[in-house]
């Protein structure tokens, strides 16, 4: 069984018979998109841990490109209709939206288990363990039997429309360099899968010498990587025209670590 964000009002913390549960077949597994709290801000789905596996992509609450202004999204790629219906609950619908996506990217919407979406932001849950991370949506029961605990959490983030799977890296880079400036860095990566797009890495004061992590949700599995493309930027005219390197990058996949 697949819940797609079980419906919160009059359900939550109710008995086991008149709700989805874990016991109701062999695997459940349960998408969570709109679990902020109804009273004040409308959330309709469950924040509780139900099934044998839970996931909370972007935390569960509120869905990226769901935030956009009434008139865009009524206004929408899918129509007047769809694009009403998306205003009024569109955290909330973006679980079977997910779901559709997930049956054709197999090896997409990777969940990391983790006690928190904040943890899941640290890297105390990168890369996925030994076993694997299940893959949210049509294809979260390859998972069946894998997990030991009662409940298992897991977190992950989406792009804000379709195609909505991303592919996490983590990439560390230390800066040479003679003197330290202010500006920004930003690493495209290249792969035998594809490319990504230029993803910001550190912005503020560079030290050459000091090395710089951060995570990319890249929207493309990129599979072997064959190039890293980094870019830096001062924002200002500066006359001693500094210089900036990067001595080493290291890519970090997800998926296999």
């Amino acid at each position: 069984l697949s819940g797609l964000d079980p419906a919160q009002p009059y359900f939550q913390d109710t008995p086991i018979e008149v709700r989805l549960d874990k016991s109701d077949a062999e695997f459940v597994d349960v998408i969570h998109t709109d679990s902020a709290p109804t009273i004040p801000y409308l959330g309709f789905g469950m924040s509780t841990a139900i099934g044998h596996l839970d996931f909370y992509p972007n935390g569960g609450k509120q869905m990226p490109g769901c935030g956009k202004n009434p008139i865009s999204q009524i206004v929408d790629l899918d129509g007047i209709w769809e694009g009403t219906r998306d205003f009024v609950a569109c955290n909330h619908l973006r679980s079977y939206k997910y779901y559709s996506d997930s049956i054709i990217y197999p090896d997409g919407f990777l969940g990391y288990s983790c006690a928190s979406y904040d943890v899941f932001e640290t890297e105390r849950c990168f890369p996925c363990p030994r076993e694997g991370c299940p893959n949210m949506g049509h294809f979260a029961d390859k998972f069946k039997g894998k997990t030991k605990n009662d409940f298992v959490k897991l977190y992950l983030n989406t792009g804000e429309a379709r195609d909505f799977p991303l592919w996490r890296y983590k990439v560390s880079m230390a800066l040479s360099g003679k003197h330290k400036v202010k500006g920004y860095v930003n690493v495209a990566l290249y792969g035998s899968g594809g490319n990504t797009r230029q993803h910001q890495i550190v912005k503020g004061t560079l030290q050459p010498e000091n090395t710089y992590t951060s995570f990319i949700d890249a929207e493309v599995n990129i599979g072997t990587v064959t190039k890293v493309k980094f870019l830096w930027n001062n924002n200002v005219l500066n006359p001693t025209f500094p210089k900036l390197g990067a001595a080493t990058i290291t890519v970090q996949s997800g998926e296999n670590g």
